[in-house]
Parts: structure tokens; sequence; C-alpha cells
């Protein structure tokens, strides 16, 4: 097979102009058009060149296709391999390049013509038993010069199909667009979908002219059109395909700690007990820092997250976590690969503290929930200087980083966890509700504790250096190489910055001070703006005020001067921690024995006695239980600064944080500060039910005296569940106060 050849007066195709070649000196060409114009190209460039040709030649050789060989049966392949030899030897005498010898007579050049080698090329392949012309040798050796190897295949064996067949493309047609059009729409049957795809072709071509292919043929041609498209499968399966940005993909690059954070919310895969017995899954929003994969904070809540919730999410990443009491020793920073001596000398407050990175985002990436696009979280992000970028709508491969974080912490955390009922509800099982057992703040503190041990030291396949591919490292040693290289600057957050975290209302202040949910709010500071409009016309006149749903005993009211904290005027009466769901029970508890709706102060002596007798065991069942969960949320609940309530006012200063924050102290009448940390941790459990300890001590007491018509069961039933409870004393019981006999 001859090639072309660069030579002196050649002419070429170079640049998209003809060429005549003039000088040629070593890898230097000289080429010189028809009008003058002369260039100097390096042959290597030239080569290079797609549009390089030498014109009254062949094209420059091409190597054969390796892969597409392989991939031919054995016996198609063997036989392209035996044409290339009979080629070869037609035109050279030899059948393999570089052969040693002479070449046999009947093909050797040198006596015999090329029209005397093809016939006895013919000759001796029809001895062989294949009968073969002369014209078909003169074919392949034509097909040899122009593709080489793969030319001289059989193209009946190496044409490749189409999967629509002989499929009219009218009907293919319609049946994409019918699938498209039905990307949004509830599910149906390939028989719907075929008298569909009738319709339109009725519609477009007229009754009659295109005929539907019979069912079996349409229902092939419909998974072949939807095959990898996402047109098939449930509603769900379309809109996640759908949602997907079109390719090529751009991969989420973060290179330093805080670089990206991505948060998000999802209910948790497990059943946690609520104060009234019911069982309910919680909601958990956490914030994943992408360059280490390192949960920066976890929010549980009972019910849907709030912009509280989300903005407690970027106090915590600030804040270090503090080892809990319980936690092993492995769990700390100081036990970890985190440098934590040269930390701690930059940032005392990780003394002491757990196993997971403090990280001040630079930018956080939100989808388009309520929550994460609310005026108090933009805000909250403006003054700690972070950037918001939020995602498109329904798009959910946007933030695929802790989409896919949720997945893992079902996989190992919720699936261990008892209560567990899966993703959806085919996956849950019959006995679920019976299976839970934690409260949602026993929850929160194993969700934590599992963040540092079983997801802060694992090694994430995610994780991986691209001059060390093969090598995966965990979130802790990615933070721990990152921070080396970027540094570690603690933020401190200031008082101011924590009301700004908080909810917003908009109030008026009136002689009695501030009221909402049934609650007055007062402080003497509030004197020079009673019956006075603010500045804020836009909102009516009404002041900005700040509170936090999980501690209503005092709010914050944006003055000319700052923030003033103004406490709850019944404040003094409820010397326990309590929240608003507390609250909430004790008010529809009083109106409904009362039968007639009663002012605050009842209210508050009401809520008073409650946690008084909760707190030596006596009352209902579920009265302690709402107690007890009270102060649980006001154990865990860490991101509520130290305040000194005794002096409400501007506030100023930092919040003095040693590690977490923590609950205000409770203090008692003498003005010592009570314990009310060690909480039962098994609140809804009840291993020997307190009824035979306490029946005479609720007699004693006087229930009624606080609460009108409340009647105490009589011994003989409350013996009998206190023996039940004690004969089992290995076995978690549930107590439900609802089975309690009780008259009201």
């Amino acid at each position: 097979m001859t090639h072309p050849v660069l030579e002196v007066g050649a002419r070429v195709r170079h640049d998209g102009r003809t060429w005549n070649v003039a000088v040629l000196e070593g890898a230097r060409a000289t080429l010189v058009t028809d009008g003058g114009a002369s260039a100097v190209v390096l042959l290597p460039f030239l080569f290079a060149d797609p549009s390089f040709a030498v014109e009254g030649g062949h094209a420059p050789p091409r190597l054969p296709p390796f892969g597409l060989l392989e991939a031919l049966p054995a016996e198609a392949r063997q036989r392209a391999l035996e044409w290339q030899r009979h080629v070869r030897e037609v035109e050279t005498g030899f059948p393999v390049a570089g052969a040693t010898g002479g070449p046999r007579p009947e093909f050797d050049p040198a006596t015999r013509s090329m029209a005397q080698r093809e016939r006895a090329k013919a000759d001796e392949l029809t001895a062989a038993g294949r009968v073969t012309s002369v014209a078909t040798v003169r074919r392949m050796r034509s097909r040899y010069r122009r593709g080489g190897l793969w030319a001289v295949v059989d193209g009946r064996v190496a044409r490749e199909s189409s999967p629509l067949g002989r499929a009219d493309e009218r009907v293919v047609a319609a049946i994409r667009d019918v699938l498209e059009a039905r990307r949004e729409r509830s599910t149906g049957t390939l028989a719907r979908l075929r008298r569909e795809v009738g319709w339109l072709l009725e519609e477009q071509y007229g009754a009659g002219t295109v005929t539907v292919p019979p069912t079996s043929t349409f229902n092939r041609l419909v998974h072949v059109v939807a095959d990898g498209q996402g047109l098939l499968g449930t509603a769900a399966q379309r809109r996640w395909h759908a949602s997907r940005p079109a390719p090529p993909f751009t991969p989420t690059v973060a290179l330093r700690p805080g670089e990206l954070v991505m948060l998000d919310s999802t209910p948790l895969d497990v059943l946690a007990v609520s104060d009234d017995g019911v069982v309910g899954r919680p909601e958990l929003s956490i914030a994943l820092d992408v360059a280490t994969r390192s949960i920066c904070a976890a929010v549980l809540r009972p019910k849907g997250t709030s912009s509280v919730d989300a903005a407690m999410l970027l106090a915590q990443m600030v804040v270090p976590m503090a080892m809990r009491p319980g936690w092993d020793e492995a769990l700390a920073m100081r036990r970890s690969v985190i440098p934590y001596e040269r930390l701690v000398a930059l940032d005392a407050r990780l003394e002491g503290a757990a196993a997971r990175p403090v990280i001040m985002p630079e930018t956080v990436v939100v989808d388009q929930g309520r929550v994460f696009v609310s005026g108090s979280f933009l805000g909250a992000c403006e003054s700690l200087g972070v950037s918001v970028q939020p995602v498109p709508p329904a798009n959910g491969p946007a933030k695929g980083n802790v989409e896919r974080t949720f997945r893992a912490i079902g996989s190992g955390f919720s699936q261990y966890v008892a209560g567990h009922v899966g993703p959806d509800i085919t996956q849950r099982g019959a006995a679920a509700s019976g299976d839970a057992c934690w409260s949602l703040a026993q929850l929160r503190e194993l969700l934590d504790e599992w963040v540092v041990v079983g997801w802060q030291e694992r090694v994430h396949d995610a994780l991986r250096h691209p001059m060390m591919t093969g090598v995966m490292v965990s979130p802790n040693e990615m933070w721990a190489a990152l921070v080396a290289v970027t540094g570690h600057v603690p933020v401190p957050l200031q008082m101011g910055d924590y009301v700004e975290l908080l909810e917003t209302r908009w109030q008026a202040i009136n002689d009695y001070g501030i009221r909402f949910g049934y609650r007055t709010y007062d402080h003497r500071g509030l004197n020079g703006h009673r019956r006075r409009r603010s500045t804020r016309a836009d909102k009516g006149g009404r002041w900005e005020v700040h509170h936090d749903p999980y501690d209503p005993s005092r709010v914050w009211v944006r003055l000319p001067e700052g923030w003033l904290e103004v406490p709850w005027v019944h404040a003094g009466a409820v010397r326990s921690p309590f929240t608003a769901f507390t609250w909430s029970f004790v008010r529809r508890t009083v109106e409904r024995r009362g039968g007639r709706e009663e002012h605050e102060a009842a209210i508050a002596r009401a809520l008073d006695e409650l946690l008084r007798r909760a707190g030596r065991g006596l009352g209902t069942r579920r009265e302690r239980s709402v107690a007890a969960r009270a102060r649980a949320t006001a154990r865990v609940n860490d991101a509520s600064p130290v305040a000194d309530r005794s002096r409400p006012g501007v506030a100023e200063g930092s919040f003095g944080l040693s590690g977490v924050f923590a609950a205000s102290p409770d203090r008692d009448e003498d003005g010592d500060v009570d314990d009310l940390a060690d909480v039962d941790a098994n609140v809804w459990g009840d291993e020997e039910d307190d009824l035979a300890d306490d029946r005479e001590g609720r007699a004693d007491e006087g229930l009624s005296a606080g609460f009108p018509g409340f009647s105490v069961p009589d011994e003989d039933a409350t013996g009998a569940r206190a023996r039940e409870a004690a004969a089992a004393p290995g076995e978690m019981r549930v107590y439900d106060p609802r089975q309690e006999a009780r008259t009201w």
C-alpha cells in the first residue's frame, strides 16, 4: 500500500489554504502559495493539523481501531487477519512485513504482474475450499488501501444495529413526546400510554395514516426510548431526574474549611417519644462542610424546623462541642489526630472539647425552604459575614453532598436506634411505634456522640488527595491537614449576635408592656417608649422583638440605644426551667379544669405548682413527663447563652463561652444555684413506676388544693400497677397516663 509523500514541489492543504512545498530543511518546511505568500512551518505542527493533506495522494494512514477489533467475534477477526496477509502477499510478495527469504514465484512482483498475482491468489483460495474470484481479491485490495485492517472486516458482522430496529420514526417521536408530557403527571400503565400515542398520531397525521405497533412491539419501543432518560419509573424518580442540571456537570470544589457549607433539614428515620406519650419523627437539620465532609452542627427538634433552628446551626458551627458525661476519653479532641496543642493555644474554648471541628462558614448553600430564606436567617448570615447561595427550586443534586450525608446517617445511625422506621412507609415495621423509647433529648445525646465517634473518625470515600487517589482519610484527618494550611481564627459570639439569631416578632409597647402568647413582658427600661410608635412605618409602628420559643421567660426589644432584655412578669413564680410547649400544656389544663378563661397569674401559679409536685414525684404521670421534658430541654439546649436574669437591661459583652452554650442556672429561695442538669435519662421509662412509693405522699399533699376536681386513683388499683411493674425489674415498661383512672 503506497502512501503520499511530502517532498519538494508537492502541493499540500494547510490552515484552509493550498501551498507548494518550496524547501524542506530538517524539521522545517517552507510553504509558498500561488499568490506569493510564504510561511515556515515545523513539520510536527504541520502533520498535527487536522486539515493537512497531500493533494493527489491518499489520506494519511490511520491505526486500526483495536478496541473494535477485539469486540468482534473470534471467527470474523481471524478472517480479517487472513485477508490482510493475502493482500500483502499480492502487493509485496510477502504475507508478513519484514519476512526473510524470497517471495513465492507466483507472487513475485519482479516476474509477475499485478493481474497475474491477483489471479494466483484467487485460484489458491478456491483450491483451499473458499471460492474466490479475481474481482473479490481486487476489491479487498482496494478496501485495504483505503482503510487498513478494519476495512476488510465483514461489514455484516461489524454493522451496529439500531435498538429501535425498523420502527417508524414518527411513532418513536410520538412516544417521546407523550412521555415528556407525562413526566410531572401521575404514573399510568403502558396501555394508557399506547392510547395516548395513537391519539397524538391521529392529531398530527390524520386518522389511519400512521399505525401504532402491536402491544409487544410498542412496549419494547417505550423501554428503548425511555432508557436512561428518566421517563419511566415512579413519579418521584421522574421528578428527581428532571431536577438534575443539564450535563456536563460541574463538580463542587472546596479547598479550605468553611469555604462551602451546605445546610438542609429532613425527618429523622427514628420515632421519638413526646411529652404526652405520642411518638413522632423529629426534624434533623445539619451543616456539612464540603471540604472536610465534617458535620459541623446538628439540630434535632420535635416539629418542623424554624428559622431559629436554622440560625442555631451557625452558632453551633463556631462553638466547640463539649465532652458529655459518660463519653469515652477517646472522643476528646486531645486524643484525636487534630493538632490540639497548637489550636488550644489559639482558642481556649477548645479545652476539654470533643473531636469535632470548629469551622467558620464563608458561604452556605441552602434550598428554597422558607426556613433558610427567612429574614432572621439571612440577617444572621449577614451579621456574621456569611454569604448565602440558594440552589434552584426542587434541585436536590445541587446539594448532593448533604443529601448523601442524610443517607449515611440513616444507614450508620438511625437503623440501629430503637424505633427505626426506615426512609419511607414501605420499609416501616409493624412494631416500630412499640419499639420507640427514646425522648428527644436522649436522641440528641446519641446523635451528638455518633457524629464524633461514628462520622468524624470514619474514612470517607470522597476524601482523597489528587496525587494519592488510593488513600481515603476521615473528616478529622482532612480538617487537621487543611487547618495547618489555612489556619484557625476563633470567632467568639457576642450577646447581640445571639439575639439576632432568634425569632422575630413585631409588637406594640403598651402601658402593661409587651404581650403575646398569653404572656406579658415588662421592664422599666420601656417607660420612655410606651404607647409610642417606632420608626418602622412598614411595620405599623411596632417594635422589633426577638424571642426564643424554647425559653419563653424573656424577650429582647430593639430600642434606639440597643437591645433591652425584658423578662416575663410572672417569671419569679416559676422556679424551674420550662419551655413553650410546657406552658401550653398547663394553659390547656387550667382552662379545661376550671371551665373558664384564666388570666396569666393563675396560669403562672398552676405551672409553678405542677413543677413543684413533679419535682417531688407527685402529680399525674403526664404532668411529671412534661416537667421532665422541660428540664431535659433546658439541659440540651446548648445554644442558649449564660445571662444574669436578675439584672435585665441592654445586652452587652460576649457569651463568656468556655466550650458550649449553657442553660441559665436556677436559684432557690436562698439564692443558691440549683443543679437541674441531673435529669433522669429514662424520662419516659418506668422501672418501678414510683406508684407504691408516692401513693401516701399524694394523699398527704392534698393534690386537689391546687387543681380543683382532681381525684387520686384508689389504693387497690395503684398497688396493682406497682406490683405489676415490680414483678419484672429488668424490663422497661412505658406507662400510659390515659389508662389511669381520674375525674376532671
